[in-house]
């Protein structure tokens, strides 16, 4: 009798029609793609980005590389040790080296990967080929596969094709919060024909459909599906949240039971309801908000709550919604 696949999942994830009257009013239908409950520990998208890379891997050690909230390398060092893989995570922030490790970097430690910081300066370049390589030799990844920032390259655009896939007749607008781009890519590219894919950005800098275009470019050969990105929901940037951002999640986790990841799926909640209000979707219009991520820590667990606490909102965004 074979062992159970650690990372086998629970495919497709489960579609739930969310009844809120904000929407209701507007004609429109919301619904919660709920990746985040594909794997209890390789949640939604990262799974979708993860396994693919894990199959191009052939066994060998991982090497990836994230900011001190990453989820993607806290999934990345679940699937290390779920599978008896060596990993290294190569962390933003010469800095933090010297600091007591924050949760999410100390479930990394805790589930085997050894971190190696580095300054932002040369994080920045960390694409370019000689800085890349000086990089893995200080961390001692020379022979690991590398996995690239959030998980996302042609690879893991691929496998996250097959989300837009599973919401295909059942929603005319998919929208997911944006990182580096690659679940967006996917997303778009799995839709059925006239299905349109809205990304959230959850950085500053307004960057990022050239970063999409170029991951569907290297992934299936052309710009492939009808997508767009609105970037005014960051908060400041990525790992920031406001207290406008926090009540709104609370919010909608009373309203409907489901618990809101911060950094992710409150801005992307929120810049749905921002845009229904702003009556950018037709009436009768379905949506689908892909719910990547749960609140790390889980709540109740020591350290749990918001990860960054910025200023107030960012004065590029729009009002709060309604209540």
């Amino acid at each position: 009798m074979t062992s159970p696949d650690p990372l086998g999942p629970a495919l497709p994830s489960p579609l739930q029609q969310t009844r809120d009257a904000r929407f209701e009013r507007r004609g429109l239908r919301l619904l919660l793609k709920r990746d985040d409950l594909v794997h209890p520990e390789l949640i939604g998208n990262k799974w979708r980005k993860l396994v693919p890379n894990l199959a191009a891997a052939g066994g060998r050690p991982l090497v990836t590389f994230g900011g001190a909230y990453s989820n993607h390398l806290r999934a990345t060092a679940s699937a290390g040790r779920l599978l008896g893989l060596p990993t290294t995570g190569v962390v933003r922030g010469q800095e933090l080296a010297g600091r007591p490790l924050n949760p999410s970097l100390a479930r990394c430690a805790a589930d085997g990967m050894r971190l190696h910081f580095v300054d932002r300066s040369t994080y920045r370049r960390k694409a370019e080929p000689e800085v890349l390589a000086a990089i893995l030799r200080a961390a001692g990844a020379e022979d690991a596969y590398a996995v690239p920032e959030g998980g996302s390259n042609a690879e893991a655009v691929r496998g996250c094709r097959a989300l837009g896939a599973e919401l295909r007749g059942h929603a005319e607008v998919a929208a997911v919060a944006c990182g580096t781009g690659g679940t967006l890519a996917g997303l778009a590219a799995g839709l059925a024909p006239g299905g349109r894919a809205l990304g959230i950005p959850v950085l500053k800098g307004g960057f990022l459909e050239a970063e999409v275009q170029a991951l569907q470019e290297r992934a299936f050969g052309a710009r492939t599906g009808i997508w767009s990105l609105d970037d005014r929901f960051h908060f400041g940037g990525y790992a920031r949240t406001t207290p406008v951002l926090d009540a709104f999640a609370q919010d909608f986790e009373q309203r409907h039971g489901l618990p809101v990841e911060r950094l992710y799926v409150a801005k992307l909640l929120y810049g749905l309801l921002a845009l229904a209000e702003e009556g950018a979707f037709a009436r009768g219009t379905t949506i689908a908000a892909v719910v990547t991520g749960r609140p790390f820590p889980e709540p109740g667990a020591p350290g749990s709550g918001p990860s960054v606490a910025g200023p107030g909102s960012p004065a590029s965004a729009p009002a709060p919604p309604e209540r």
